[in-house]
């Protein structure tokens, strides 16, 4: 192909030369493939992450794509429920049965074009393999991949990049655009990866750190091809990647299905991947984090990407098969860098000898010897070559090597012109306005007392008064001498809370999610998140393993005033701090003190209306007093069914189990939410998210949202005689519960079912309001158990004798605890109770998430959605009916 010399043109730093140097057949491609996907009307108005997340008739059924305008849908369906075959771009003609020759029904399998990159091929024949793909051929992934993150915002983007590194797929991270010349660095798209290693320290000692992919300086390797190789680099990478015998696709190969297809806007593409150790030796293919990188294409017709990949990696491994004059003047152009080089030959029969002579020329040039250049070809031992390739990785990453972050890697990028997905003006004031709030953050507990003061004493103490007046309305004859006193105690505190004025960070917080810009509130509110992670921790002053002893015990009061263990400073405890001063002021009002023309913030519940609306989730339960401000929901909600006008008709899920069942994780497959996960110090308080139903869908589905509500940390699993505790979290369990159309009750262990959860029940039961309930048991190993038969799926619902007697005695049942199953009205048989595989196929940190878990968690969605559908979650409701 032309273009050959435009490498050149490149070295300056300069972007110009792109404009010119691709053939017009080229420029036409991206637009052709865009309309054969359906995607060419997402160019001026880009896809949506809540466009993506909306729940249509598609929701509820496993349904395979049958022309090229299903497959961006399909990838992302499938992508969103962390399924490893969501880059299976193979299409299903479904065709009628009397309208399908007889003659040919044996070729309904796809027919595909093979192409030996050894073949000669001449110059005037090669557009005959790359003609761009009919409504009957199918596409290749990684165009799919291109023409997809081209036509989605910078939040879907994110989106997808997150779930292809659950997935274990290689990440995109430069985006070709050969049509509107110019190529995309996608920092923005892949911050909100974050990883988990094993670290070992120079003494010996070792430990799990969690850290952003953007921000850690790793060793880099390239592999790039050169002219043509009969070597895939894909392949040796996986190998490479890949502990023991068993392999893991991380890069799409030409083996795989489609993988012949040839690429028409791919190529260009750069792809990363990491390692990340375990701490298991016989797992730990390198002792520390290392970065691999993949440019798709021949590095003669992408010089601007090869010259970013020498400026960033350690090592450069160069496949070709032959090294030819043109290949030679390229490769010399490079002499001023600093980058190891080395070849992987497969060379033709006849051709040793030149390759001979040209690498002789190269060795001063690049500074290279003998050892750099490997052969590899049709009989070489393939696992032994592998283990060379990581000896050399080892080698260098050992060795006193360039270490490089994704963020250096941008500013090398941002430097040779290309585009940085970051730099747009939106992002970067929204990312000022974090770093003027994050900077003051020396000590997370000074600074939570100085800057949200409403959520310390003043705030618990009013909590627990309102708690007392709460119970107090419910006892037969309540002495007005104690209730009036319980008013005076809180209107004194929350007169105390209104005198103080908003702190200098609440206060920039609030400007930052007021921006009339809907893109600058939420680049805010994402670096918001990743700015607290990074100073927000609380310090521990016990030692990790000490944290078990801050759970609840067994026996006796707790002080619901102290937290049950260190809670990370998060955007939550600025909403938190929000809602107190509309309490207070609130309170105020309602008591005659303040005139409603005075209040200064109501507006707050309008400001986390919008939040809401925009997918972020919102604490329900106050993690910090366990209660919930009423005041603050109620405006919030109010707000809700403002914004939401017509349609405002309600579903209700929750999702109830004690922490590290699943459950979070759980909602977050089925619907793509974003519910905190896997944390050590995770948020104690109950979220709730909203999810929106498509206008064609919400007729037949029978309600306009689905509102998910996550228990999170709130159910420890204490039992009967932990006294106020156990209270606490049986009547948090009962109101979760009651609120709920939907109700999923996710369980570890088979009898592992907490006890607060057994009192709602049997609460529930005498109010006559019952949700539909799902019973979910999930693995927690990486063996996936069979699936429970009937028998055991009935004991999986019987709690055992004494914990039901005593439950029963508790709640004055006079006909004793039935079972959990006759209390919920399902039938164990009948699909009331499911059994999700473990969550990883392999071991963590290189584990990918299991088919068998994506299946399972699609058919529980699929159930649930019926459910809705057919009327079996009780009677829908509206936002005004919730609020009451």
């Amino acid at each position: 192909m032309e273009g050959d010399d435009c490498g050149f043109h490149y070295g300056d730093g300069t972007n110009e030369a792109q404009d010119n140097d691709f053939p017009t057949v080229e420029r036409s491609r991206l637009q052709e493939m865009l309309s054969l996907l359906g995607l060419e009307a997402y160019q001026g108005q880009r896809l949506s992450l809540q466009d993506s997340l909306q729940i249509s008739f598609d929701s509820m059924k496993n349904w395979a794509p049958q022309v090229p305008k299903d497959l961006p849908w399909h990838f992302l369906r499938k992508l969103q429920a962390l399924n490893a075959e969501a880059r299976n771009t193979t299409m299903v003609l479904d065709m009628p049965a009397d309208a399908r020759p007889v003659e040919k029904e044996s070729q309904m399998e796809e027919e595909m074009i093979y192409w030996d990159p050894a073949e000669d091929i001449a110059a005037d024949d090669i557009y005959s393999f790359s003609e761009l793909p009919t409504p009957d051929t199918p596409v290749n992934p990684l165009d799919l991949l291109c023409a997809l993150l081209l036509s989605s915002d910078n939040f879907l983007q994110q989106e997808i990049i997150l779930k292809m590194s659950l997935c274990q797929f290689a990440l995109p991270l430069v985006l070709p655009d050969s049509e509107n010349h110019y190529h995309t660095f996608l920092l923005w798209a892949l911050r909100g990866v974050m990883r988990t290693w094993w670290s070992q320290t120079p003494r010996g000692l070792g430990s799990f750190r969690e850290d952003s992919v953007v921000l850690s300086r790793v060793p880099t390797f390239a592999f790039v091809r050169m002219d043509v190789s009969s070597n895939s680099k894909s392949q040796l990478l996986n190998a490479i990647l890949s502990p023991g015998r068993r392999q893991w696709d991380c890069f799409w190969h030409r083996d795989l299905s489609l993988g012949t297809n040839p690429r028409e806007i791919a190529d260009g593409l750069v792809e990363i991947s990491w390692f990340f150790p375990s701490g298991k030796e016989d797992l730990d293919v390198f002792p520390e984090p290392v970065a691999f990188l993949n440019l798709r294409g021949d590095i003669g017709s992408h010089w601007l990407q090869f010259k970013l990949l020498t400026e960033i990696s350690s090592a450069v491994f160069i496949l070709t098969d032959n090294i030819s004059k043109k290949e030679y003047k390229l490769l010399c152009s490079m002499k001023e860098s600093t980058t190891k080089y080395y070849f992987i030959l497969s060379p033709y029969r006849g051709k040793r000898n030149t390759n001979l002579r040209f690498l002789n020329r190269l060795t001063p040039v690049l500074k290279i010897d003998h050892s750099h250049v490997l052969v590899k070809v049709s009989s070489t031992d393939s696992e032994g070559f592998v283990k060379r390739l990581r000896a050399i990785v080892g080698s260098v990453a050992r060795g006193p090597c360039r270490r490089v972050s994704v963020e250096d890697m941008a500013h090398a990028a941002r430097k040779l012109g290309l585009r940085i997905d970051e730099d747009c003006e939106e992002c970067q004031k929204a990312k000022d306005r974090m770093e003027r709030i994050t900077r003051k953050i020396r000590d997370v507990d000074a600074y939570r007392r100085e800057e949200l003061r409403l959520q310390g004493d003043l705030g618990r103490k009013a909590a627990q008064v309102e708690r007392e007046f709460c119970q107090l309305q419910w006892a037969p004859e309540p002495p007005e001498k104690h209730r009036g006193e319980l008013r005076r105690r809180l209107l004194e505190l929350r007169m105390q809370q209104s005198a103080q004025e908003p702190s200098t960070g609440l206060q920039d917080f609030i400007v930052g999610i007021s921006s009339p810009s809907a893109g600058e509130r939420q680049y805010f509110l994402r670096w918001m998140e990743w700015g607290l992670a990074r100073v927000g921790q609380p310090r521990l002053r016990q030692p990790p393993e000490s944290l078990l002893a801050l759970r609840p015990k067994l026996g006796g009061a707790s002080d619901f005033s102290e937290p049950l263990w260190p809670e990370p400073l998060g955007v939550e405890h600025f909403l938190r701090e929000m809602g107190q001063f509309y309490e207070a002021e609130s309170c105020l009002v309602e008591a005659g003190r303040l005139p409603a023309g005075q209040r200064r913030f109501a507006h707050f519940p309008g400001l986390a209306a919008e939040l809401l609306l925009a997918g972020l989730p919102l604490e329900l339960v106050d993690g910090g007093t366990l209660s919930i401000p009423v005041r603050w929901v109620t405006g919030l909600l109010k707000e809700l069914h403002t914004r939401l006008d017509r349609r405002s008709r309600l579903v209700v899920l929750s999702a109830l189990g004690v922490p590290g069942t699943g459950k979070s994780t759980l909602l977050n497959t089925m619907f793509g939410l974003r519910f905190a996960t896997g944390r050590s110090c995770s948020p104690r308080g109950a979220f709730m998210q909203l999810i929106t139903v498509a206008e064609g869908f919400s007729q037949d589905l029978g309600c306009d949202h689905i509102l998910a509500i996550d228990s999170g940390a709130l159910i420890s699993g204490a039992l009967a005689s932990a006294g106020d505790r156990f209270e606490l979290e049986a009547s948090l369990a009962t109101l979760l519960m009651g609120l709920s159309n939907v109700t999923v009750v996710s369980l570890a262990e088979t009898r592992d079912i907490p006890s607060a959860i057994l009192h709602a029940f049997l609460r529930l039961e005498k109010t006559g309001h019952m949700p539909n309930c799902q019973f979910v048991y999930q693995s927690l190993h990486d063996v996936p158990a069979p699936s429970p038969k009937p028998r055991e799926r009935r004991q999986l619902l019987d709690p055992p004798g004494d914990l039901s007697r005593a439950a029963a005695q508790m709640e004055k049942q006079s006909g004793g605890f039935r079972t959990l199953a006759g209390l919920a009205f399902c039938d164990p048989e009948r699909q009331h109770v499911w059994h999700v595989p473990g969550l990883w196929h392999g071991a963590p940190p290189m584990a990918a998430v299991s088919l068998g878990y994506s299946e399972a968690i699609f058919e529980l969605k699929r159930c649930l959605l019926e459910n809705i559908r057919n009327g079996l979650s009780n009677q829908n409701k509206n936002i005004q009916q919730l609020i009451e």
